[in-house]
C-alpha cells in the first residue's frame, strides 16, 4: 500500500503514460491541479522527485525548454502501482487526455508573444516548436496593439494550417 506521497507520484506516472509524449512541467502540473487530481504543491514536489529518481527524463537537446518523457523503470513503477490509483480517477484521466491531447500539445508546441516597438509599432513573435527543435518562427510588424492582441490571442488555433501553407508554397 502507498502513502500519500507514492500515490502522487503514480499519479503523475499515469498522466505521462496517458499522453504517450514528452510534456512540459508546466503542463502536467497545469493538469493535474485544474482538474484537482493533486495539490500544486503535491505535484511540484512529486514532479521533482520522479525526474531526480530517474522515472522521468529530459528528452530536450541542452539549452532547450525541458521535456520529459516516462522512462521504463516509471514504467515498471507504474504497472506495479497503478491499481492503488482509485479507478474513478484513472478513468477521469485517461477521458480527460483522451478529450484535451492536442489542445495540451499545442500549450506547448505553439508559443506567441508582442511588444511594442520604439516606433509605436508593435512586433508579433510566433513560434511552432518541437521537442528537439524549432520548427517555425515568424516575427511580424504589425500597426497596433489591436493587431497584436488578436494575433497572439489566435495563433494557436491558426499555428497549423499557416505552418503547412508556408511549408506548401516553399517546398513545391
Amino acid at each position: 500500500m502507498l502513502d500519500a506521497k507514492g500515490l502522487n507520484k503514480v499519479i503523475l506516472l499515469f498522466i505521462f503514460d496517458k499522453m504517450e509524449v514528452a510534456m512540459k512541467e508546466d503542463i502536467i502540473i497545469e493538469m493535474a491541479v485544474s482538474n484537482e487530481w493533486l495539490t500544486y504543491i503535491d505535484a511540484k514536489e512529486s514532479f521533482s522527485e520522479l525526474a531526480s529518481s530517474d522515472f522521468l527524463t529530459n528528452v530536450s537537446p541542452r539549452g532547450s525548454i525541458a521535456h520529459y518523457s516516462i522512462t521504463s523503470d516509471g514504467r515498471e513503477c507504474l504497472q506495479h502501482f497503478y491499481t492503488e490509483i482509485p479507478s474513478s480517477m484513472r478513468d477521469s484521466i485517461t477521458e480527460h487526455v483522451k478529450k484535451n491531447r492536442l489542445i495540451y500539445r499545442r500549450k506547448q508546441d505553439y508559443s506567441s508573444d508582442y511588444f511594442k516597438n520604439s516606433d509605436g509599432t508593435y512586433t508579433v513573435v510566433l513560434k511552432i516548436e518541437s521537442v528537439t527543435v524549432p520548427l517555425l518562427e515568424l516575427k511580424l510588424n504589425v500597426q497596433n496593439r489591436n493587431t497584436a492582441k488578436w494575433i497572439f490571442k489566435h495563433w494557436s488555433d491558426k499555428a497549423l494550417s499557416i505552418y503547412e501553407l508556408i511549408h506548401d508554397n516553399l517546398v513545391e
